[in-house]
């Protein structure tokens, strides 16, 4: 189980007694919010910050714990903010600043000067503040009382951001390949990928994969159609195209399991040895929450990978889509978003198809692939960008919509989707921005979960939405 450390911010000014119901209080407060977090992480209270030395202690303790994914702070009372700067300065986990207190009303006919200094973080979390921002540090800031829903809900949103953190600190990805031939945009600094979010990147030549396709038995191709059966209907009579992927999908899962992968990528100039594109196989996986990426793009499924964990609990689909084409009658704008072959079956609106086609790029043989329309709702479209000095993340508001018409003739998933708050706006934006063709599309995440995610990583964001002016 991963855990949040919670340390409570004081001073020994206020005596034994008083320092006593600052960690009792504080107890109270874990207790309530673990367990609105306990399918997700544990909160654990590490005890109560009264000089340097402690501060550094509990700090070093979390940074340590490679199941701890961040830290909570609370000031109960005034807390000095230079005993906080030694362990401040250490901090490798993301923090949540919790500005709260104990009770909820004022004591009106009761309070005294006791009460006063005892119950004072609209003063302690001030200071605390202040430290933090001289020095920097990331962390997320939450006001008011503890048991409000709208509290509560911030409390598991940076859980779950947490949660997408420390899965992507520990990401390994493959890359068959290099990427596309003279293509910009998906190409990126896997070193400063690795220093900025933990994605350990490496190159892997086709043919380690081929050699382990050639050695896949016959009784496994068979489970894997069985599989296939289960999930999808088959619309081809090309049975062997269909055994070709389930061929490269058995072979896929022992080489991800051999090497710890989480994330691969491929590239159609580099293909020797492979009959078809993967298609069907790498669908497949998708669902299965490993992240894929075309043309040797290992940014977007790195970033999908990476926001996958922040959405485990809560409905709508996330996967990786490419910009395709548009449909602009004017003032009814509408983007196709597609792929050739590997967009994920979790946006399908019904039962997906397999089917055979031919595919007019790689010279390879017809590729068997899955078919289908997707799911409306509102959502976001999100892509990250290498600027050269910086990592750019960018999301941009959008909503899907369902087909118009039918589409017979196009045998790919197909993803529909208005631009937010207008076609002009958004796509000259995402320009000017420099989005790529490469993103996650989502109906899941929300612009907060991607803020809170850029806030953390230290990472430069670009958002379009309904208040985007050009």
């Amino acid at each position: 189980m991963k855990k949040l450390y919670f340390i409570t911010g004081s001073q020994d000014l206020y005596g034994e007694e008083a320092l006593k119901t600052v960690s009792k209080n504080s107890q109270e407060i874990v207790g309530f919010l673990d367990k609105k977090v306990a399918n997700r992480a544990e909160i654990v209270f590490l005890g109560v910050v009264k000089d340097s030395s402690t501060c550094l202690d509990y700090i070093l303790k979390a940074n340590y714990d490679k199941d701890c994914i961040g830290i909570i702070t609370w000031m109960h009372t005034f807390s000095p903010a230079k005993m906080w700067i030694r362990g401040l300065s250490r901090l490798q986990k993301p923090m949540l600043h919790l500005h709260t207190q104990y009770n909820q009303r004022l004591p009106y006919q009761n309070i005294d000067m006791d009460f006063m200094n005892l119950h004072q973080a609209a003063h302690g979390d001030r200071e605390f503040g202040f430290i933090a921002a001289r020095m920097n540090v990331k962390q997320h800031v939450i006001s008011g009382y503890y048991k409000n829903e709208d509290f509560i809900n911030e409390v598991i949103r940076f859980t779950d951001v947490c949660l997408g953190i420390d899965h992507a600190f520990n990401l390994r990805v493959a890359m068959f390949g290099s990427n596309m031939r003279d293509v910009a945009v998906t190409d990126g600094d896997r070193v400063q990928s690795e220093i900025a979010y933990g994605w350990n990147v490496n190159y892997y030549g086709i043919g380690d994969l081929v050699c382990i396709i050639n050695e896949v038995k016959e009784e496994e191709i068979a489970q894997q159609l069985e599989e296939y059966k289960k999930k999808y209907i088959c619309k081809t009579d090309n049975l062997q195209a269909i055994k070709e992927q389930a061929r490269y999908e058995v072979a896929l899962r022992k080489f991800i399991q051999k090497e710890k992968i989480d994330v691969f990528t491929d590239n159609f100039q580099d293909l020797h040895g492979l009959n078809q594109l993967p298609g069907l196989a790498v669908q497949d996986l998708m669902q299965e929450g490993i992240s894929f990426g075309p043309e040797g793009d290992y940014k977007t499924p790195a970033l999908l990978a990476s926001l996958l964990p922040i959405i485990k609990y809560r409905n709508g689909a996330t996967g990786f889509i490419e910009d395709y084409t548009y449909d602009l009658l004017e003032g009814e704008e509408i983007e196709l978003g597609s792929h050739m072959l590997e967009v994920p079956p979790s946006f399908a609106v019904n039962k997906p198809e397999i089917q055979v086609h031919p595919l007019g790029i790689g010279g390879k043989a017809d590729p068997a692939r899955l078919v289908f329309d997707s799911i409306d709702g509102d959502g976001l479209q999100i892509t990250m960008v290498d600027m050269g000095t910086h990592f750019r993340i960018i999301a941009a508001k959008i909503k899907l919509i369902k087909q118009p018409e039918a589409m017979p003739k196009l045998p790919v998933a197909r993803i529909m989707w208005k631009h937010i708050p207008d076609f002009k706006t958004s796509t000259e934006a995402w320009m000017l921005y420099g989005g790529g063709h490469h993103s996650v599309i989502s109906t899941a995440l929300t612009v907060e979960d991607v803020k809170l995610f850029a806030k953390l990583t230290n990472t430069e964001l670009c958002i379009i939405d309904e208040n985007t002016k050009l």
